[in-house]
């Protein structure tokens, strides 16, 4: 059995000043603690500023404000909420709203992106040319006036509720947004409920079945007709056992607007079309790149096993070509909710206008608020990109990389 030589004490020093001070040894190692001691100060000193300022001028510091009563309303709300709430309250409710035109406008900036992108890609020469004029034009626009553009010129010119445009008596369009018939609960909710959940992951679970299967046995394993009768057949069986899951309220005119339904706010409505038409401008060149950076044979190679160019790439080409796609995207998800606080240009009660506008402005407490609302974006952002991490991670296992 071989002995490792013991390493000289010498070798041992020197990797030891590597390891810590980088190629320059102990001398990189002092300037590193010199930095950490610099910023240590000029924190301490931005601290001790600010509290000295705020104790001239009479502010208490601290977060016990946020049990204080807000005493204003907010036009869009999806908790409770009332003005005698608490600051904590309007919290929570510009924090859901901005979740909500996020995880809403991310959907649509994907959708929209991909479709864009493959239109510019696509051998039709009218549909590749209207796809890149978009693409050129949106996002060369400023995201603010295309906000104001959809708020002020597109539904701000939409004809009053009297007037409004009316898609089979039950959806209403008007300058006070788009009203829609509201699902109301019945008494065979739970059971649909329940039924549709386990449709859904009978849905998930068996794909994942059949592909191990094949890789295991080589043998394949048809899944559709089970995947169609647990998404369709379970919930008709909970229809026909417990009776009608929900109904819808129709909402109606009364006077000069309609009582009943749901109402999408025009500043929710056009907060929403302005970050997905424009984030969906980046995303699809983006995902035009990643697809380009794939191989132009194994689009041959699909052709020549008889797939359609559709099957092509949606079997082929795009799972390649998603390991380029994805970083860059993880950043327009970052962009598109990050972007969501210009809100405040059209008074959609989001985290920003509510909370780092309205509450700083009425409290006073600017270090206080300003902290909590930089450090939700960076929670936001963080968990995005953990997510999208783990996304890519699976795409690189699945791909064998």
């Amino acid at each position: 059995m071989a002995i490792e030589p013991r390493r000289p004490p010498a070798q041992l020093g020197a990797k030891l000043r590597h390891a810590l001070g980088g190629r320059s040894g102990w001398k990189g190692l002092v300037a590193q603690l010199l930095f950490v001691a610099a910023l240590c100060w000029i924190g301490y000193a931005i601290v001790d500023n600010a509290r000295e300022n705020l104790a001239n001028q009479r502010i208490a510091s601290g977060f016990g404000f946020m049990s204080q009563t807000a005493g204003f309303g907010v036009s869009q709300t999806l908790i409770p909420y009332a003005e005698s709430d608490s600051y904590t309250r309007v919290f929570l409710v510009g924090l859901v709203n901005t979740l909500l035109v996020s995880v809403v406008g991310i959907f649509f900036a994907t959708v929209l992106g991909f479709l864009v992108a493959l239109g510019r890609l696509s051998p039709n020469w009218l549909i590749s040319r209207i796809s890149g004029g978009y693409v050129e034009l949106v996002r060369n626009l400023p995201l603010l006036f295309q906000i104001l553009f959809w708020y002020l010129a597109v539904l701000g010119a939409l004809p009053g509720p009297r007037q409004s445009v009316s898609l089979f008596d039950s959806v209403f369009l008007s300058n006070r947004g788009i009203v829609v018939p509201r699902p109301v609960g019945e008494a065979g909710l739970d059971g649909f409920l329940v039924a549709l959940l386990i449709g859904i992951v009978v849905a998930i679970v068996l794909p994942i079945v059949a592909r191990r299967r094949l890789f295991a046995t080589g043998k394949p394993m048809t899944v559709w007709p089970w995947i169609v009768g647990a998404l369709i057949g379970l919930p008709l069986v909970a229809l026909l056992i417990f009776g009608k899951p929900f109904g819808f309220e129709i909402p109606v005119l009364k006077g000069f607007n309609f009582a009943g339904g749901s109402r999408l706010p025009p500043e929710f409505v056009a907060l929403t079309l302005a970050l997905s038409t424009y984030t969906a401008a980046f995303i699809a060149e983006i995902v035009r790149a990643g697809i380009l950076s794939v191989h132009k044979g194994q689009m041959e190679a699909g052709a020549s096993l008889g797939l359609s160019r559709g099957a092509t790439l949606r079997l082929i080409v795009i799972p390649q070509a998603m390991r380029v796609i994805l970083p860059p995207l993880t950043n327009q998800y970052l962009n598109l909710t990050k972007n969501s606080s210009l809100a405040v240009a059209i008074g959609y009660p989001d985290l920003f206008s509510v909370f780092a506008g309205t509450t700083l402005s009425q409290t006073g407490q600017a270090i206080e608020v300003i902290a909590i609302t930089m450090g939700v974006y960076l929670v936001i952002s963080l968990i995005t990109s953990g997510l999208m991490s783990l996304y890519s991670w699976r795409i690189n296992r699945s791909m064998g990389a």
